[in-house]
């Protein structure tokens, strides 16, 4: 039986302790939110992320009787077990959420932890929200203040290359709360307005940046992050955009002034609250993390499917596959919501060297981020330097392929020939075993296995 020389999995699950039902409140792609989620993806604690309708609406839901009760700012993040324990302020959640290889396992480590911790709230936050929110239309740019942001930024980066010169990581051998903290930190920095020729001269803070964002824990909440290539600018069009619409003012009146004056007020109110970016609940960066335009879902046409995918995802993250995952997979599958396909690498003459091809794998599988929620796939490199191929295992929503729903997805799959299989036979069944155990005969590809890629 051929066993795996090399292991790369990409997780998009969270499960274990620290409370079985635990829940975070937040609304989509909140930086500070997702510091708590990435440690919880290293510790194992199952978290419940609540940031969109029925279970959560910002700006509603944050200001009920009871949410104020649990949380008196009404502030998000917020944690609540289910036992009742309440948290918030973000790095008391991610905290809360780590193990003690995030927090530092010894008082020196865990102090080093706090330290960068601190520094990123102090030293990077601010210049980087002056810098970056004009760019995102809702902060009016200030020449002075944005070249100002600019020096101390270069300050910034310069205190981490130095330090990050010899070392991996912030703290230590491995990942820390330190790393996440500090990357999720910089994150609108690398995807805003660090570009190349800007970055150059500190070469291990990207690769340290990059290295953070590239582990299966931080793509599992963040996905692919896509570094900038052209500095971005104020926008004056969209900037004007994000504010509140302002109606034209009444005609002057003696005594109805008064009376005008509550609806007037209420009608502001209302235009608060249209606009979330003025919303005093959210600092600016979360105020434009909140308003950013969604996507229009290619599966939305799709009838509902009984078949967790994400549950099936952790399964077979956390379990055994072959006596835990695989079992759950089959008892759950449902072959009129999903589809199974085979695909296969088109021209393994041209694959080299296997770093270089599973760096193939990997890039497929960065561009397809946002593919993610919908599809599960297993690809292997089999053989060896100049005698190798790829092929793989993929579960799709509904019965077509699923690349040309967008032309995000357009770019690789055609590389690949891609068959779709029959769910009730005896050749899917193992290849989806042997594809998912990573183990097996791989009859029909004549190669020893390599490495394999977990796209979840």
């Amino acid at each position: 039986m051929l066993q795996p020389s090399l292991v790369c999995h990409v997780h998009l699950s969270i499960s274990g302790t620290p409370s079985p039902d635990s829940t975070l409140f937040t609304y989509p792609d909140n930086w500070r939110a997702f510091k708590a989620q990435i440690a919880a993806q290293y510790s194992g604690a199952r978290l419940k992320v609540a940031n969109n309708a029925p279970a959560f609406t910002f700006g509603q839901t944050n200001r009920t009787p009871a949410f104020l009760n649990n949380f008196p700012l009404g502030k998000v993040p917020a944690y609540q077990g289910d036992d009742g324990f309440c948290l918030f302020e973000s790095n008391a959640i991610a905290h809360f959420l780590s193990n003690e290889a995030l927090r530092g396992a010894t008082p020196q480590a865990a102090a080093q932890v706090l330290q960068w911790v601190s520094f990123a709230d102090a030293e990077i936050v601010p210049p980087a929200s002056a810098w970056v929110f004009p760019t995102l239309g809702i902060m009016h740019f200030n020449k002075q203040a944005t070249e100002q942001a600019k020096e101390e930024t270069k300050k910034v980066l310069s205190v981490l290359n130095q330090h990050l010169n010899t070392r991996t990581f912030l703290v230590g051998e491995r990942v820390s709360l330190a790393d996440v903290s500090v990357a999720c930190a910089m994150l609108w920095l690398y995807k805003q307005v660090l570009e190349p020729a800007f970055r150059q001269p500190y070469p291990n803070v990207t690769r340290w940046f990059t290295t953070c964002v590239n582990q299966p824990q931080f793509k599992a909440v963040l996905g692919e992050v896509k570094l900038c290539e052209k500095m971005a600018q104020f926008d004056a069009k969209k900037f004007a955009e994000m504010q509140p619409k302002k109606e034209s003012a009444p005609a002057k009146k003696e005594k109805p002034a008064k009376e005008n004056a509550k609806p007037q007020e209420k009608k502001k109110k209302e235009e608060k609250k249209a606009a979330p970016a003025a919303d005093e609940d959210m600092d600016e960066c979360e105020a434009a993390l909140a308003a950013e335009p969604k996507s229009k879902d290619p599966f939305a046409h799709l009838p509902k499917s009984s078949f967790v995918m994400d549950e099936c995802k952790r399964k077979y993250s956390n379990e055994d596959t072959l006596t835990v995952a695989l079992p759950h997979f089959w008892e759950n599958f449902d072959p009129e919501g999903y589809s199974i396909w085979y695909c296969e690498y088109k021209y393994p003459q041209e694959l080299t060297q296997t770093f270089m091809s599973c760096n193939l794998i990997s890039g497929m599988f960065q561009r397809l981020d946002r593919l993610r929620k919908n599809a599960f796939a297993s690809v292997i490199l089999f053989g060896t330097n100049n005698d190798s191929c790829i092929s793989g295992i993929w579960v799709f929503r509904g019965q077509e392929l699923v690349f040309p729903l967008s032309e995000d997805w357009q770019i690789d799959y055609e590389s690949y020939s891609w068959r779709k299989l029959d769910p009730s036979s005896a050749e899917c069944k193992t290849m989806v075993k042997e594809y998912l155990a990573w183990e097996g005969e791989f009859k029909h590809v004549g190669k020893p296995f390599n490495e394999g890629k977990v796209f979840k």
